[in-house]
């Protein structure tokens, strides 16, 4: 039962924090509220608050669940998978969209993009996306340790490789944003860490 109350509990979480996203991406984040969000998620703003102290949390907790995840990947691939490819497929599985997208799912693509782009230059949002970029990059880091016998508090290696994809992850992001390539992240991503991989060979 405590198995099933914590997957409950993960799922109203994930389903708060991507109702954050959508209604942000669609309002702005100023015409957005905490009762808005719970609505969306048929839960009361006390349950929101249980979970989340503020709405830039929970916009952001979607993004560091998704680096854990890829991260708990990488530590758990099959042995004697090269790196760079346990990393991608890791980095692909996650933009499988989950049962909270499937029941909201996003705008049409234009006007996502546009939404997205007006939320990311959110001044409110600019610190939690740096604490949880930091997490995120400490977790791979030390998954890419685990993986390779090396020592993130030693190694410069688990480190590099860590801060090398969350940049691939950034460059992609904002590629993404502008839209002038018509590509998703599904795409961009996956060929910035093909480059990373290949150790950036002059175009």
């Amino acid at each position: 039962m405590s198995g099933l109350r914590e997957r409950k509990k993960e799922a109203t979480r994930t389903a708060l924090s991507w109702a954050a996203i959508r209604l942000t991406v669609e309002r702005g984040l100023d015409q957005v509220k905490v009762e808005d969000i719970a609505e969306a998620v048929g839960v009361s703003p006390r349950t929101f608050n249980n979970y989340f102290s503020s709405k830039a949390e929970a916009i952001v907790f979607r993004h560091l669940e998704r680096s854990r995840r890829i991260a708990a990947e990488v530590r758990s691939g099959p042995a004697g998978e090269p790196m760079w490819e346990a990393i991608g497929r890791a980095v692909l599985r996650q933009f499988e969209p989950g049962p909270e997208v499937l029941r909201m799912p996003p705008q049409e693509p234009g006007e996502w993009v546009a939404g997205l782009r007006v939320m990311m230059a959110e001044p409110a949002l600019r610190a939690e996306m740096l604490r949880a970029g930091k997490l995120a990059e400490e977790e791979l880091a030390a998954a890419v340790a685990d993986r390779t016998g090396t020592d993130p508090d030693t190694d410069l290696y688990p480190r590099v490789v860590a801060a090398s994809v969350m940049a691939a992850g950034d460059a992609a992001l904002d590629l993404f944003l502008r839209g002038s390539t018509g590509e998703p992240m599904e795409v961009l991503l996956p060929r910035a860490l093909e480059m990373l991989a290949a150790g950036l060979p002059t175009p």
